[in-house]
């Protein structure tokens, strides 16, 4: 009999160890920092930004560019100017203080340096880090020749769709009075 009582008592000295173990470790627990990507920041999507690129006192061609930033939502709250206007003033200045970005060099563009660059910028305009990621959605270059033979290809087909439009009309029907 005294060996019956000494195992329950075992057992259960064993089973409130166990318990008590397994809430220290739980309490003991990191907080984890969040991953940048997975949460806590706001999308800022910008409108198609077009900067003409200016080279030799004229105008070579138009960047235009869809960007979107990911920002902390309690920084952005406290600016008193709207994000996208500020994020869109930035890279206007950003591109016109930084020559050597040369978007008709597209074996030479530094993307990753454009982002940062424009990222650290912001940052530094606004005095404290609001944005995280610049993130692209759209980049392209349009050179003054391409502008002009668009504009060349619309008005040829605009012409020929009214030319169209004006042989296939019905000659309307003679009333009487």
């Amino acid at each position: 009999m005294i060996k019956f009582i000494v195992a329950a008592l075992w057992i259960c000295a064993v089973t409130v160890g166990s318990v008590f173990y397994s809430f220290q470790t739980a309490g003991e627990r990191k907080e984890e920092t969040s991953k940048p990507m997975l949460g806590g920041l706001d999308y800022v999507s910008t409108n198609m930004i077009s900067v003409p690129v200016i080279r030799d006192s004229a105008v070579q061609g138009y960047f235009l560019s869809k960007l979107v930033y990911t920002v902390e939502p309690a920084e952005a709250a406290k600016l008193s100017v709207p994000a996208p206007a500020l994020i869109t003033d930035e890279v206007y200045s950003y591109l016109y203080d930084n020559p050597q970005i040369d978007f008709t060099q597209t074996a030479t563009l530094d993307l990753d340096g454009f982002r940062n660059g424009l990222r650290d910028a912001i940052n530094r305009r606004i005095g404290t880090q609001l944005v995280h990621d610049v993130l692209i959605d759209q980049v392209s270059y349009l050179s003054q020749d391409e502008i002009r033979d668009n504009a060349i290809r619309r008005r040829k087909s605009g012409a020929s769709a009214a030319k169209d439009a004006g042989a296939g009309t019905p000659a309307a029907p003679a009333t009487t009075e």
